[in-house]
């Protein structure tokens, strides 16, 4: 079954046997009984006892056969609303249930397969179903882990009504739903450093159809014909457009450390579901404010990893990729590596805007690292997370404090805006606390340079 599509229930197979393992306790009961009233019979040569013997051993069989030999024709679609949901949030489930064959149903019992993060199994008893009726039923799910999670396959029960035999046929499709992580909503403070051309506003470059298109070039199909430059045209004998200034959008980088070796603790509340989080907050809110927006990870993966040189730009595209950036969260984990050299050797080109990092534990050639990252970006903002004070209650033991404060004074020697955050802090807080520190490092250094702005 898929969203909007129909199935048809499959029918088990196995003749008698399948419909013998079918009967309930009442059916296996009357069967049992029917035998033994008979052999009582046979042996007493009672033939009164013999009839109700047979009665009672042939009803629970008849009611098998008639009820595996039913070809009831029934589809089934599901619909999730929404299909992708942030953790901690809930998303509903709606079932349809046709019955498209031209004899009525008896009692249904329906069962969805659920994961057990998402809650417990749903269970609907729908009653006789008219030849072309339908039914529709719907149940929530929830779940406070992010990920992936199938629904599904779809189960009918069909009963006699004797409630001597029930036989269960399946769909044979499921849906997937889409935990995320959680998002929440940034105050719009200014964390573009001293970058020229990135930002709140939009620089201009000259070209008509990319950043690299900056001569005037060859005419393509859909250029407007009063761009058409008839000088070169008539110098090259083909039609050439001339350049024209067009608005590029301001980039952000955003990197995630992933690494295992960097975090502590496991589950909704540790340094790296933090992380996460807050991953997520800041691609979205970046793209809301007009950014052309790439997640980095740890071991050098992009997304998206093509178009506009692997950010997400403006255009239905943007929402396509953003939500691709969205799916990538919901199931990115802990990587194996050891360093921050892949993620460098993506950002050496250059030109890349603004840098936000949510990073966990730092030695110092990982510190090293970040502050040549520094060198290829607009401006850079560190969100350091020190899994030592996730994972367990703080302690008077002064050496992982000290070795945090050492990275952090190393970042933002390096031109880095870095805050430390704490257990349980705000992204919103930490967000304008950023945005102070650049604003005191940016007037300390215009003070110190003669007072030039």
């Amino acid at each position: 079954m898929t969203p909007g599509g129909t199935g048809d229930a499959e029918e088990d197979k196995g003749g008698l046997h399948t419909a013998l393992t079918g009967l309930t306790t009442r059916g296996r009961s009357f069967l049992a009984a029917g035998i033994a009233a008979a052999i009582c019979a046979y042996v007493l040569g009672q033939s009164d006892l013999l009839r109700v013997g047979l009665l009672l051993a042939v009803l629970p069989l008849v009611c098998a056969t008639v009820l595996y030999r039913t070809r009831y024709r029934v589809a089934g679609s599901r619909r999730l609303s929404p299909g992708r949901v942030p953790a901690g949030s809930e998303a509903r489930v709606h079932l349809r249930m046709d019955n498209v064959s031209r004899l009525p149903t008896g009692l249904l019992m329906l069962q969805d397969r659920v994961p057990y993060v998402l809650g417990p199994r749903p269970r609907f008893v729908l009653d006789r179903v008219e030849a072309g009726g339908r039914r529709e039923v719907s149940y929530r799910v929830r779940s406070d882990l992010r990920g992936r999670f199938p629904l599904g396959p779809l189960q009918l029960r069909l009963t006699d009504p004797f409630g001597m035999c029930e036989l269960t046929r399946s769909f044979s499709t499921y849906d997937t739903l889409t935990v995320i992580p959680r998002v929440e909503p940034l105050p719009p403070v200014r964390l573009t450093g001293e970058a020229k051309g990135y930002g709140d506003g939009r620089q201009r470059s000259l070209a008509l159809a990319g950043e690299d298109d900056i001569i005037p070039r060859g005419y393509r199909y859909g250029d407007d014909l009063r761009r058409v430059h008839w000088r070169l045209t008539a110098r090259y004998g083909e039609l050439m457009v001339r350049r024209e200034e067009q608005p590029q959008r301001s980039r952000c980088t955003v990197l995630l450390d992933t690494r295992g070796i960097a975090y502590e603790g496991a589950g909704p509340d540790s340094a790296f579901e933090w992380a996460v989080s807050g991953t997520a907050s800041t691609l979205v809110h970046m793209l809301e404010r007009g950014f052309s927006v790439r997640l980095l990870t740890d071991d050098g993966t992009s997304v998206p990893g093509e178009g506009a040189d692997g950010f997400a730009g403006a255009s239905q595209e943007s929402a396509d990729a953003a939500g691709l950036m969205m799916d990538t969260l919901a199931v990115i984990d802990h990587s194996d590596g050891a360093g921050l050299s892949r993620a460098y050797d993506v950002l050496r080109g250059g030109n890349e805007g603004l840098l936000i990092a949510f990073l966990g534990d730092l030695d110092e050639e990982q510190a090293t690292v970040l502050a040549k990252m520094r060198q290829r970006s607009g401006g850079a903002v560190a969100f350091l997370l020190d899994s030592e004070t996730w994972a367990r209650e703080p302690t008077d033991v002064p050496g992982p404090l000290d070795r945090s404060e050492d990275r952090l004074r190393m970042l933002r020697e390096a031109g880095w805006t870095a805050v430390t955050v704490p257990r349980g802090a705000e992204l919103a807080d930490l967000w304008r606390q950023a945005d102070r520190q650049r604003t005191g490092a940016a007037s300390t250094g215009s003070t110190a340079g003669g007072g030039r702005s």
